[in-house]
């Protein structure tokens, strides 16, 4: 009894250290990848077409069925007297000339599990950036929150100083207002930041699979292994792009249908071996034998235009998907020029924020000096003033922290790249 209690701590100490273990952006991926019921969802689909795949394949194969029937006669005139025929039968048919529409149809199944193979990396494409930016918002909301939460007690403090040296007269109640307005409007960005918050860990837990613990770690993933320059990425997208594979098999699966449309109007041939036993078949017979092979062949001439109207339509599609097919090689090359673009402008935009930052910084400090000790002649106002931009400087550098991060996943997205195997994420499950 004692050793099942001791087991159950550590199983319960266990659990309660996962949870507070601190969530980082690779545990992020992982339990998306593994848990959203979207991508599973589609997994689920690829199987099912996998079976379809197998099913085309039968067409080249025999086919075999057993049959039988047992029936009573009661004849009332005549000399027969009453019996009941029955019979057993063996049939072995085999399809030997389709018009090779057999042939496309299992070229189109191919092409379908192919196609949904993409669909899934598509898919796992989209769940995956997803939860890069719930994780990245969730981070950046809660660096909003922490930011906000110091600005207001540097402002209460500052507003209780205030209060201080306007009963020494020091400063006018001008001076008080302006700085206790600060607060007011601090405490509201403070109240907008908590909400976005809350409105960020149940976007994450939607994405992710997984309930918010309440800590997450600033980001530190650097397996991204991005292209060197835009040509590159221009040459990886036209081979690993799931959009624009999509499009190509879709135009491919168009011309098998157009030659299994064909296949409607070209003759067909089947071989047929029976082999059947009758017992009391009548009165004359009582037990029969028979063996028939037999070879059909077919040539529809004529079915009222159908066949002919089916073979336009599936042109008119093949033209469809290839204009598809060729608007997709505009649009991925679209695509990728313009994550390409927005990465290098937002480690552009981060450099220049984070020298912001230590500027605003270093004049903040020394404008609170010199309004503190009264040397400098500085107002209220300027400290108000430099608070707030060092305030906002820190927010656009958590934002520009957030929007780099995802602009790099954005360019493995336009590529093609953006998987679980390109990321080491099975390797890390």
């Amino acid at each position: 009894m004692k050793n099942k209690f001791q087991i159950a701590l550590i199983v319960m100490l266990t659990a309660s250290f996962t949870d507070l273990k601190a969530s980082t952006l690779l545990d992020t991926l992982n339990s998306a990848y593994s848990k959203n019921p979207k991508l599973n969802a589609e997994r689920a689909n690829v199987r099912a077409i996998n079976e379809d795949k197998k099913g085309a394949l039968s067409e080249f194969k025999p086919s075999v069925t057993i049959s039988g029937y047992v029936s009573e006669q009661d004849n009332t005139k005549g000399n027969e007297s009453n019996y009941k025929p029955s019979e057993q039968s063996l049939l072995i048919e085999q399809k030997i000339f389709q018009g090779f529409g057999g042939v496309a149809n299992l070229k189109k199944q191919e092409y379908e599990y192919s196609l949904a193979e993409f669909k899934l990396q598509k898919i796992e494409q989209e769940i995956l950036l997803a939860a890069a930016e719930a994780h990245a918002d969730l981070l950046l909301s809660r660096k909003k929150v922490n930011i906000n939460k110091v600005n207001i007690d540097l402002l209460e403090r500052q507003v209780e100083t205030e209060k201080d040296k306007l009963e020494r007269g020091e400063i006018s109640l001008t001076d008080l207002a302006q700085s206790e307005a600060s607060l007011a409007g601090a405490e509201a960005k403070l109240i907008t930041a908590q909400n976005n918050l809350i409105s960020s860990k149940a976007n994450f837990e939607k994405i992710v699979g997984k309930k918010f613990t309440g800590n997450i770690q600033d980001i530190k993933f650097t397996s991204f292994r991005l292209p060197q320059s835009l040509a590159e990425a221009y040459k990886i997208s036209e081979n690993e792009n799931p959009d624009l594979k999509i499009a190509m098999l879709e135009h491919m699966k168009s011309v098998e249908d157009v030659r299994i449309a064909k296949s409607d109007l070209a003759p067909s041939a089947t071989l047929s071996y029976k082999l059947a036993e009758q017992d009391d078949f009548s009165s004359a017979v009582q037990e029969r034998k028979q063996q028939t092979l037999k070879a059909t062949a077919t040539w529809p001439l004529y079915s009222g235009g159908s066949n002919l109207s089916s073979l336009k339509k599936a042109k008119e599609l093949e033209n469809k998907y290839n204009l598809l097919y060729a608007d997709s090689k505009k649009t991925v090359s679209t695509s990728v020029a313009n994550a390409w673009s927005s990465y290098q402008s937002s480690k552009s935009v981060l450099n220049s924020i984070r020298s912001q930052v230590k500027a605003a910084e270093i004049a903040n400090e020394g404008i609170t000096l010199e309004y503190e000790s009264g040397a400098g002649n500085r107002t209220t106002l300027e400290v108000i003033q430099s608070r707030s931009i060092l305030l906002n400087s820190r927010i656009d550098l958590a934002t520009s922290e957030k929007d780099f991060l995802v602009s790099r996943f954005n360019v493995l997205s336009a590529v093609g790249r953006l998987t679980a195997k390109h990321l080491n994420l099975a390797e890390n499950n």
